[in-house]
């Protein structure tokens, strides 16, 4: 019998080449907790490549807060997870209403494996304006 070792075929996760929002100038960011060495801004603009980081375990939220409507059809996260065995699940929603409604895009739930899936791409086509909420 003849066999032949492949290696897994990773699924490229870098961000579309597109135009993306300017987040610093059009919205305010609330966040329930983070690591010191891995700040918001590190997921959120595209000249940083750490990520972001809670501070502990437990639910966490990251709210994205814009000053004007802005309508948006696209929304992209990358998670990675390398280090531990772990379930993750994310709620996306929108406010139509400045928070005081607010409505699921999507609820997405997967397993990471340091020896296996160790990252989750999402590439979500929606519509949103003024408010997003990532739990």
């Amino acid at each position: 019998m003849r066999k032949r070792i492949i290696t897994p075929v990773q699924q490229d996760s870098a961000a579309p080449d597109q135009d993306w929002l300017n987040m610093e100038g059009l919205a305010e960011v609330e966040i329930a907790s983070e690591d010191a060495a891995h700040p918001i801004e590190s997921a959120l603009l595209p000249s940083q490549a750490l990520g972001w980081r809670a501070a502990g375990p437990g639910q966490q939220t990251i709210r994205r807060l814009f000053a004007n409507p802005q309508r948006r059809r696209r929304i992209w996260l990358n998670f990675v997870e390398t280090r531990t065995d772990r379930a993750q699940e994310y709620v996306l929603r929108w406010s139509p209403d400045g928070g005081k409604s607010l409505q699921d895009i999507v609820r997405q739930q997967w397993n990471f494996n340091p020896h296996g899936a160790t990252s989750e791409t999402e590439d979500h086509h929606a519509s949103f304006r003024r408010s997003l909420y990532l739990r």
